[in-house]
């Protein structure tokens, strides 16, 4: 810390740089394996968004492999798999920072940063799925339509990432109540646009594999489990990236999250069990659509990646962990990360290849539809990768490691009697 700071400017400076020579001393001098990753993951974003980019030049049509018959593809996956873990992160985060559990309060920093890192990815990937998306985001403000799910989606996770961030930025100057208050909104505002956006596909009658009351409920839980395994997985990464020993309050905040996220995967088990049996009684569409999840050709999906690298291996790693070997945590994170994201592929395209007209007997809709993306769609997904990749990677440096000062380890109690809905006060011992 230079000399010439003062007391106040260099405890700001422990959590996050406000001058320019601290940030360049933060990012230079680092190990040739770091700025090797920190390269390749630009470089993988840069990609993604030049394709996205000539995607819009040469037209939609000619660039993605989506149809009249199936409009939603791969990038359309791939914002719910993004908004799904920033929804999941945010209330990972806020068991820490809103609700007072000190255990949770070493992994809330990174799990408030990473919230707003993926739904960035999430909005960058939609961004380049949505046509026009200058006009869209333009009418939705001049013209809205408050009977659209799709409108609430974006207002809402809108009103969501404001409050993120603006509980990130009063957790790095150290503004721990007003942060709190934030935090709690950011809460309200995530679950709200999340249940919206299961809705936005249970409430669609046509789409009879989607239909029900049980999604929004879903999509809330599947959030959960997809935040565990995310900040459990970045988590290890800071601590091999910043090459330090994970010590024994951060360890004690990783066994709680495995359990919890041993929870939240038997939840989304107990869901996905009751989804099949429910739709084997349920419309001919919806027996057709579930037929090719378990026995067609998406069965490798289901099966495989889905229920096997995504749930039962996962759970059987956290299980045998104890929450205490972290190899075993990051192995099984990594493979429900990974088998999640399959999940919301298979969400997403499998509800759309019964043809609305199928049961009707119409001659042009008698067969199932198919859909595979295409290279645009790849690049434009591995590019919101990219970005969640580089952006972590620059999040450790200039934010010091997300660390947590001794005085950040209080309880924090919300009390529903002294507001109309919600009063922070933090205890400190």
């Amino acid at each position: 810390m230079a000399e010439n700071l003062t007391k106040t400017e260099a405890a700001t400076e422990v959590a996050v740089p406000t001058r320019w020579d601290i940030l360049v001393n933060r990012l230079t001098g680092l190990s040739k394996t770091y700025y090797l990753l920190l390269g390749l993951c630009s470089f993988i974003a840069m990609i993604g968004i030049a394709a996205g980019l000539h995607a819009m030049y040469i037209g939609y049509n000619h660039a993605y492999n989506v149809s009249r018959e199936i409009p939603w593809g791969i990038l359309i996956s791939t914002y719910v798999f993004f908004v799904v873990t920033s929804t999941g992160l945010c209330l990972v985060s806020s068991i820490g920072h809103v609700f007072g559990v000190k255990d949770f309060m070493p992994i809330a920093k990174r799990a408030v940063f990473l919230s707003i890192v993926t739904i960035v990815a999430g909005f960058t990937v939609i961004f380049f799925e949505i046509e026009n998306p200058f006009r869209m985001a333009i009418y939705n403000i001049i013209s809205p339509n408050f009977y659209s799910n799709i409108w609430w989606m974006g207002t809402l996770y809108g009103a969501y990432l404001f409050f993120m961030i603006l509980e990130f930025i009063l957790l790095q100057i150290e503004k721990h109540k007003l942060a709190s208050y934030a935090g709690f909104m950011g809460v309200v505002s995530g679950i709200a646009a999340h249940s919206n956006l299961g809705a936005v596909f249970g409430m669609l009658h046509g789409r009879e594999f989607w239909y029900g009351p049980y999604m929004p409920i879903y999509f809330i839980a599947s959030a959960m489990m997809s935040g565990c395994a995310t900040i459990l997985f970045f988590t290890y990464m800071a601590h091999k990236i910043n090459n330090e020993h994970i010590d024994k309050m951060v360890a004690k905040a990783l066994e709680v999250t495995t359990r919890v996220g041993i929870l939240t995967i038997c939840i989304i088990m107990f869901f996905t069990i009751w989804k099949v049996l429910t739709g084997f009684v349920g419309a001919e569409g919806k027996r057709e659509a579930l037929m090719v999840l378990l026995a067609g050709k998406y069965s490798f999906n289901f099966w495989f990646l889905e229920v096997g690298i995504g749930m039962l291996i996962p759970l059987i790693l956290y299980i045998l962990s104890k929450g205490k070997n972290m190899k075993l945590i990051f192995i099984g994170s990594a493979l429900m990360i990974f088998g999640i994201f399959f999940m919301r592929y298979d969400l997403v395209v499998v509800g759309q290849i019964v043809p609305v007209y199928y049961e009707l007997g119409v001659a042009e809709y008698e067969t199932l539809l198919s859909y595979s993306p295409s290279i645009h769609e790849i690049l434009v997904v591995l590019g919101g990768l990219g970005i969640v990749a580089t952006t972590f990677l620059l999040g450790e440096k200039i934010f010091n490691a997300h660390r947590v000062e001794e005085h950040e380890h209080v309880p924090v109690s919300i009390s529903f009697e002294t507001m109309g809905m919600a009063d922070t006060k933090i205890l400190k011992e």
